[in-house]
């Protein structure tokens, strides 16, 4: 499956001692009056290609976030989210939101689960 958010962030979690850091693409689109603003976060990034103006995130479950590289933000709703995820004592404060300038490219992703 394809999905092209109307924005998107990286999340890194460390989910326990020892364990791999692990990123996630927490993507958001924008709704209309009668169904409002959505958003999902992908099963953790295993590959990143480029593809003009977009990267190409691959997760575990296969699925691919093309996503606008000057869409980078957090909206209203993946906000909340994200302060969700923070606030889960599984991860004890180890959440951190990558910075926009990041290069993509060069962070060796963990490719199992």
């Amino acid at each position: 499956m394809i999905y092209q958010p109307d924005n998107w962030v990286v999340i890194k979690s460390k989910p326990g001692k020892g364990a791999f850091p692990i990123h996630k693409v927490l993507a958001g689109w924008s709704g209309g009056y009668l169904d409002g603003d959505s958003w999902r976060m992908n099963s953790g990034i295993t590959e990143v290609k480029q593809d003009g103006d977009y990267y190409e995130f691959y997760g575990y479950s296969g699925s691919c976030y093309r996503c606008h590289k000057n869409t980078y933000r957090l909206t209203m709703a993946t906000s909340g989210v994200y302060n969700s995820i923070k606030e889960q004592e599984e991860f004890d404060g180890q959440i951190i939101l990558m910075p926009e300038d990041e290069d993509w490219m060069e962070i060796k992703y963990e490719k199992q689960i």
